[in-house]
């Protein structure tokens, strides 16, 4: 007997998955032309890559928690199904921070110090968001939250990552974090998935996936309100934290 809360045993029609994708690229598209913003980040250095990574940890360190937060919203509504998925989604997600810590650490700093004081605005905003979307009475928009992440997080591949690397010296594993989310990670079957689930809702809770994609995606394309953080004000932050002896990572959550 087929079990109606299992959406790997349903059949999806081809076309409605190709609709799906579609609907949601294209919030995700919109929003990169509404942000419409002049301001380019600064080059990639070695400092500013460490700022990146202290940005990793946050956006990572809170998703687990979030994601059972919002199973057990789901699971009020009665959408075994959708709490089903959001509790993979918090498995699959667990430790992924640590991922940032290591990085920073092999970078030759202090990780969990640095990731107390570098805090980057625009991850803290994505945060909020995030909270404000799981603590709803109908979680349903993390679904668009989680689309539009992990499918931007598709358009990183090789290429960038070596572009980072040769950031580094010889023997620094930094990048971690960043092959997990790219598409020589988990990214591209997690969009399948997600897109499964979407083809299957309701044609209201689709708008509300779509909403939520299209508001994450701005988020994320936006540029800080105040300006970006020079490598000067960095290295004045960072050289106070720099390891003189190899410390254990744990998580600073």
């Amino acid at each position: 007997m087929e079990n109606s809360d299992s959406f790997a045993q349903n059949m999806i029609d081809k076309d409605a998955l190709i609709k799906t994708r579609k609907l949601l690229d294209q919030a995700i598209v919109q929003a990169y032309y509404a942000v419409k913003s002049e301001r380019r980040p600064p080059d990639r250095t070695y400092t500013r890559w460490v700022w990146r990574l202290a940005g990793a940890y946050h956006l990572s360190c809170h998703t687990s928690r979030l994601m059972e937060k919002a199973a057990e919203n789901f699971s009020a509504l009665g959408r075994h199904d959708l709490a089903q998925w959001a509790t993979q989604k918090a498995r699959e997600e667990a430790g992924h921070e640590r991922l940032a810590l290591l990085d920073i650490q092999s970078m030759g700093y202090d990780a969990e110090a640095v990731v107390q004081v570098l805090i980057p605005s625009t991850t803290k905003d994505y945060v909020n968001y995030f909270t404000q979307v799981v603590e709803a009475a109908n979680p349903i928009g993390c679904i668009g939250l989680c689309y539009a992440t992990e499918r931007l997080g598709t358009f990183v591949g090789k290429e960038y990552i070596q572009k980072v690397e040769a950031l580094l010296s010889p023997g620094i594993n930094a990048t971690r974090w960043l092959r997990l989310h790219s598409n020589l990670g988990s990214e591209v079957n997690h969009v399948d998935d997600i897109i499964d689930i979407v083809a299957q809702l309701t044609r209201e809770e689709c708008i509300c996936v779509e909403r939520a994609c299209y508001e994450t995606a701005l988020l994320r394309f936006a540029p800080p309100k105040e300006d970006y953080i020079s490598d000067e004000e960095l290295q004045g932050i960072l050289n106070p934290l720099k390891l003189s002896t190899p410390l254990q990572v744990k998580s600073a959550c």
